[in-house]
This record gives C-alpha cells, structure tokens and sequence, in this order.
C-alpha cells in the first residue's frame, strides 16, 4: 500500500465528501438524509481489515501475537496489522478507559520506530504494543463490551457555527448530540471536521486529550481516510466524559476558557506589523527560560505577544519543546513509590514526560489545522506548559549537574556509548545524562545515542510511555536548531535510566516468535 502523510491526506480530503466511516449518513447538499451511520448493522465494521480486527479482539494477547506473526510470515503488512490493532481498540474502548486510549496512543510511535529497527527485529516495538491493546481488550471482555457503535448523523448546513455547536454540546455534557454533529462534520469533511474538533481539545490543558487528538488524526495515515470518524470520535467521547467527571465532582471549568479569549484580544489588538521576525539560537533558550518562569496565563499571555510580534510557529514551538525537556531534566524525582514507578524515578506519567508528548501534540496539530487553530492552539500549549505543577521550574536546576559531568570517564564514542548503556542499566539517571551530554557536545551524529536508547524504548515498559515519548524525542530532535537539540537526548537518556527494570508485557514472547534474543 502507498504511504500517506497527514498532508497528502488533508489534500485528499478537501476535495470531496466521506462517507465510508459514517455510511449512509451524508450531508443534505448530497439530497439524502441523515441516517443511521454504517447502514442499520449494530456494529462498526471494517472492510478488508475486519478479519484481523475480530482476530485481535476475540483471543488472548499471547494467542493473537502468535496468529498475527503467522500472517505476517504469509505477506500481511505490519501497518495493516498496526491499522487493524487502532480500529479494534476504537471500537472496544471508544477512548473511555485509561489503559485502553494509552495503548492506543502508543500504536503510531512503535510503527515509527520499527522503521529505525535492524531487519530481524523490525516488528518487535509494534508487537509489543500490539500485546498491551490486545491484553487490555480481552481483560474488558473483547467483543462483548465495544463501546463505539454506529451514530445517527446529525444534519448540518454551511452557514451554521459549527465549531461553537460541537464545543456547547461537549460542554453540555450531551453525548449523544455531540456525537452526532461529529458524524455529520465527518460525513462533509473529515479536514473540516478535524479542525471543529480542535475547540473540544483546547477547552482545557489535558495531556490525554490533545495527545489522543494527535495520535486518532496521525492513525489516518494507516488506516485511510474513511475510518476518520472512528478514530476521532474517540476525542470527542473522551471530551464529554471529562466533562461528565467534572461536574459529578464540583469542579470548576478550566481556567483556560477564560484566559484564550483574553490572550487572542491581546493578538489581534496589537498594532504590530506582524512582519515575519527570525528568531535566533539565544531568542529560543530566552523564550524558553521565560516560559518555565512564568504563571500559565503569563505563558499564555507570552506566545500570544510573540506570535503578533511575528515570530514563527515553528521557533514558538521549538521553544515549548525545550520548555519540557528542560521540566524532565529539572525533575526532582517522585517522592513517593508506585507500581512501576520507584521514589526518585521520572519515567511514565510525571510531569515533564507529559508535558514533552502534549507539546509534540500541540505542534504537529497546529502544523496540519487551519491558521486560527495553529494560533489558538500554541496559545494553549503555553498555558499546557506550565500548568497545574505546582513547581518553579526555573529555579530548579537541569541535570546533569557539574559533578556528574566530571563523573563521565569515557571520551571516544564507542567507550561513551557502553558507558551510557551501564549508567541505564544500573538506572543511574545523572551518569546516563551526563554521558549523553558528553556525547553531544563533541559534535558526533546522534544516530548511535539513538539506536542505544531505541533498544531500551522497546524492551522495557516505561509505565505505557516508553514508545510515545521516544518518538517524541526523535521528532522533536530532528527539528529543532543545532545549538539546542541535544536538550532533549540527555533528557531521553534520563528517562530511560529510571524506567530500566521492568520489562514490557508481550516482548519476550514476540522475541520468541520472531526468533530474536530478547
């Protein structure tokens, strides 16, 4: 099959109507009413991949792992089986459980990574997590407890606010009636779609629910344009559910729903140019250093005066970037122990790991939406940033600190690669930091530190972020200006020495059905 990217998609998809992931529910510009979506089945169903969705989803994890090697072996692609393993984790979990939309998430990142994997083991981070979905599904009752079923479209019509409608539905707590203006967006324009979608992720500073936005849209490029609506759907679920939580607690609504319109008056009301500015190597680091020093609001406040001062979306976003790597390199470590998670480690959920996937998020979704979506949406990431932490960043300091560069004995590359592979194996956070800083600074190509650290991404569990946050780190490297990229390889290096010990579920045995030592 042709590989796809999210533009060609975006470009595809603006030149027609969908209609395959909603079936008979087209929009009334097309004279057909809205029906019941997918025709009256009771299930979602998915063409030529439903034999291997129902596969996934009717044996266990070790028993599918074995099935699926199998039809590898007999020519089925591994993104087909990626592909299936994201629609059969939709139509369980519909993004609702906690475990189910990690695995999800974690789907794109392990098909990336199998591309950088010699060719004996090109399957494995992919098989791995494909185990975690499976797993997960069956410990929900497979089949039997699919959340996601076919909607019943709602009409819509050009002149109508449609991304106002999709926010107040969310908001009202109104699953149903959300649900079916998505399907009805979806049916006319899964781009358009998309980016009404964006005013449900940025009504609050939520890793999941950006970082579930991303990956449901990145997954288009492997299951095709007409599962749109299965895979975004979850968002919005997702959306409505947190909302639902809110008010059954008493929460207050997001504080960000007031400081965005405040942030876009102080954008539009500015009476700069607006003429593009370049931004230097120290412009980023000092935009970067202000953001870790400031208030969500005044984070805010600040991308909001740097995007009307004419700065591009890429420096902003190279600068929130290096804002949550330096939050993993300032981490103190978790004072308290939890499963997986040892006092002093900084892997999983904590929070500059959080913060370094939702800041990915933010830019590859502003990269591929509209302009106002790219602006609100960087507007949102600096507020994202720096919220609810509870910690001044800017006066803890980042690892490695002096004395753990001085520690560092290695100096040529293949002596600084064993000592960083025995600093994470002995899950000495600083050591392995410091190494890979060491590395860094005499210039060398990073690809060694990589293939070092991918090693370790796909063995060991990483409390369900081992592979997002690598992938994470890959792209953001890749794109960010020499003088600072490295940032995010030593906090690569620090997260991976505090997650090594505990294997991932599923790794050995697709060790042993690829043939491969573990």
């Amino acid at each position: 099959m042709e590989q796809r990217t999210r533009r060609d998609f975006l470009a595809d998809v603006g030149k027609g109507m969908l209609t395959a992931s909603v079936g008979a529910a087209l929009t009334s510009e097309l004279g057909v009413p809205a029906a019941l979506a997918e025709g009256d089945s009771k299930a979602l169903e998915f063409g030529r991949l439903e034999p291997l969705v129902e596969l996934l989803q009717e044996n266990s994890a070790e028993r599918a792992l074995s099935l699926v090697v199998e039809r590898m072996a007999q020519g089925t692609e591994l993104r087909d089986v990626v592909a299936a393993t994201a629609l059969a984790n939709a139509r369980t979990f519909g993004g609702e459980d906690y475990i189910g939309f990690h695995a999800f998430m974690a789907l794109i990142p392990a098909y990336e990574m199998t591309k950088e994997m010699p060719a004996d083991r090109r399957a494995l981070p992919a098989l791995k997590v494909l185990y975690r979905n499976v797993n997960q599904i069956q410990a929900k009752g497979g089949r039997s407890s699919e959340v996601l079923h076919p909607v019943e479209a709602l009409p819509i019509t050009p002149s109508s606010d449609r991304r106002s409608a999709l926010r107040d539905a969310m908001r009202q707590r109104d699953i149903d009636k959300s649900e079916g203006l998505f399907a009805g967006l979806v049916a006319h324009s899964p781009s358009e779609a998309y980016n009404d979608l964006q005013a449900l992720v940025q009504d609050d500073a939520d890793v999941h629910r950006v970082v579930l936005a991303y990956r449901a849209w990145d997954m288009l490029g492997l299951t095709g344009k007409e599962y749109a609506h299965t895979t975004l759907r979850q968002s919005v679920r997702y959306c409505v559910n947190v909302e639902k939580s809110r008010a059954a607690h008493g929460y207050p609504e997001p504080a960000i729903r007031a400081v965005l319109p405040k942030a876009l008056d102080l954008y539009h009301g500015s009476n700069r140019s607006r003429i593009s500015r370049e931004a230097d190597d120290t412009w980023v680091r000092s935009f970067c250093n202000a953001l870790l020093s400031s208030t969500p609001e005044q984070a805010a406040f600040a991308v909001a005066g740097a995007l009307a001062e004419g700065f591009s979306h890429n420096a902003i976003g190279e600068a929130l970037s290096l804002g949550a790597s330096q939050q993993v390199l300032r981490d103190p470590g978790r004072t308290q122990a939890y499963p997986g998670k040892p006092i002093g480690s900084v892997h999983g959920d904590s929070y500059g790991v959080h913060a370094s996937d939702s800041m990915n998020a933010w830019r590859n979704m502003a990269k591929a939406s509209q302009p106002y979506n790219a602006i609100t949406g960087l507007i949102v990431a600096g507020y994202h940033l720096v919220s609810s932490t509870g910690r001044d960043w800017a006066h803890l300091p980042p690892y490695p600190f002096a004395e753990h560069q001085a520690a560092v004995k290695a100096q040529d590359p293949a002596s600084l690669l064993q000592e960083l592979e025995g600093a994470i194996r002995e899950n000495n956070q600083s050591h392995a930091a410091a190494v890979a800083q060491r590395y860094g600074a005499a210039g060398r190509s990073a690809r060694p530190v990589f293939e070092t650290l991918l090693r370790f991404a796909t063995s060991e569990d990483g409390s369900l972020h081992a592979e997002k946050y690598y992938r994470t780190v890959s792209e953001e490297f890749s794109r960010t200006r020499k003088a600072h990229r490295w940032d995010h390889v030593v906090a690569l290096a620090r997260v991976t020495a505090s997650e090594y010990g505990k294997r991932a579920d599923g790794y050995e045995q697709a060790c042993s059905l690829l043939r491969v030592k573990g």
